[in-house]
């Protein structure tokens, strides 16, 4: 079985009433490839946009730690232009040295 390990898709959007707001959705899970991650990121997009469409709950997070919270109606995900990768955790001791205590 391939190693697994934690993965962030970042996926660009805009408002499709004025495409000059834009944003990024993050989904986060496991997975065990760029590729294996961005499939998983729009299978969690693709059912909690069908629920959130039929008016039903937005399904929560699955056990491969997957899932999308916080659509936004009117939201245009750029697909083409997202990025999956290993996630790191902005607030990682290893990776910040702005924080002051």
């Amino acid at each position: 079985m391939p190693n697994r390990e934690f993965y962030e898709v970042d996926v660009p959007i805009h408002d499709t009433a004025n495409p000059a707001l834009r944003g990024l959705h993050v989904f986060t899970g496991e997975a065990d490839s760029p590729t294996t991650a961005m499939r998983r990121a729009h299978e969690v997009y693709d059912a909690a946009l069908a629920a959130q469409q039929a008016g039903l709950e937005v399904p929560g997070r699955q056990p491969d730690s997957w899932g999308a919270a916080g659509l936004r109606p009117g939201w245009e995900m750029e697909w083409t232009a997202a990025k999956a990768g290993p996630w790191k955790s902005p607030y990682s001791w290893t990776t910040r040295s702005d924080f002051a205590l």
